[in-house]
């Protein structure tokens, strides 16, 4: 019988990096889910520079820089700060974890372009001083309910769009419990006050999940009065294909993965110029650790896939290394059972470093 996983450390920040068996980690958390092509091809330059070359994608959508070391960490930073990615500091980072749909703005069966939603969450996170109070681990989920949806995915509190209205889903042990909806002016609104709401009853809990029953029947009773009673069950499967991208209105997108969740600055950097050959604005992130940009049309969009091929990254999303969840081994993580550093497919247990 395998071992159990086991998780340990936090989630680590530019401000707040995280000592690793490679050097430190440094997260860099994204505004909205979406990186520019310009800040990419610079962060895996910094990436070169000050770390080791080596970029973890996350289960948080996140990018995580590794092998840096205390000299190298101001250089780091000076560079995030320099491109708009940092926080005012270490507290307010550390709660800024919001997850959003890679696809949003660029799928039109999406309801609502919800990246404006995001935004407001994300700014409130960052300035409301009390709500710095959630736990590191504790995260938001923003999807537009398109083709290519996160709903899925576990978030403590999440929002989705369905028709003109705004869902709210809570953790549970058993999944997301969608509870009502709301207007999309008032969204973000509710979603905070069940943060706040969740402050009140937290007393030891690290996640929304780890409330018992009647903690969460109070909870659910604060935010009644803000919310309209859900009619039927939520669809809620995560999509993540992979590859050319085809919607309606003459909408192309195209989807790549990075083997083991793990790209190497060259890969970034080369990805980020041939994104903008193909007519994308941006790199959007996504948490199955693949990576999302818009195509200005479907020439373009194979040109790129074909691109992305030759420099090492997954354009398949029936390719098998997908399938494996995978550490960095050792001696990058000091979690893992994995005795050698070439051998990163089967640890037992899991460091937190890139959840």
């Amino acid at each position: 019988m395998a071992a159990a996983i086991e998780v340990k450390g936090w989630c680590p920040g530019v401000l707040r990096p995280m000592q690793s068996g490679d050097g430190l980690i440094a997260r860099v958390r994204p505004w909205s889910g979406a990186i520019g092509l310009t800040e990419a091809k610079l962060l895996a330059d910094a990436a070169e520079r000050f770390g080791n070359g080596h970029i973890d994608l996350t289960r948080r959508a996140n990018l995580q820089i590794r092998g840096l070391t205390e000299p190298s960490l101001n250089g780091l930073q000076d560079v995030v700060t320099t491109l708009g990615l940092v926080d005012a500091d270490a507290r307010a980072e550390a709660v800024r974890n919001v997850m959003v749909a890679p696809l949003a703005g660029i799928d039109p069966g999406e309801a609502l372009d919800v990246r404006s939603l995001a935004r407001v969450l994300e700014r409130a996170l960052a300035v409301d001083t009390a709500l710095h109070d959630l736990p590191s681990k504790f995260g938001f989920l923003v999807d537009g309910g398109g083709g290519v949806s996160i709903a899925g995915e576990r978030a403590d509190i999440a929002l989705r769009t369905v028709g003109p209205a705004v869902a709210l889903g809570l953790d549970t042990p058993s999944g997301t419990l969608w509870i009502g909806r709301t207007s999309p002016d008032a969204a973000v609104k509710v979603a905070l006050a069940a943060a706040r709401a969740f402050l009140g009853v937290r007393r030891d809990r690290r996640r929304l999940r780890d409330l018992d029953e009647q903690d969460l029947v109070r909870l659910r009773a604060a935010l009644a009065p803000m919310l309209d009673v859900v009619d039927g069950d939520m669809p809620a499967a995560s999509n993540r294909p992979l590859g050319v991208l085809s919607f309606r209105i003459n909408r192309f997108a195209v989807g790549v993965a990075a083997a083991f969740g793990r790209l190497e600055a060259h890969q970034l950097r080369n990805f980020a110029t041939m994104a903008e050959e193909a007519g994308a604005a941006d790199i959007r992130l996504s948490p199955w650790r693949s990576l999302y940009v818009e195509a200005r049309d479907i020439a373009a969009a194979r040109r790129l896939v074909e691109s992305a091929r030759d420099i090492g990254l997954i354009v398949e999303d029936t390719d098998p290394v997908l399938r494996i969840d995978a550490c960095p081994g050792a001696p990058a993580c000091r979690s893992t059972s994995i005795t050698s550093p070439s051998t990163r497919l089967a640890s037992r247990t899991r460091s937190s470093c890139a959840s």
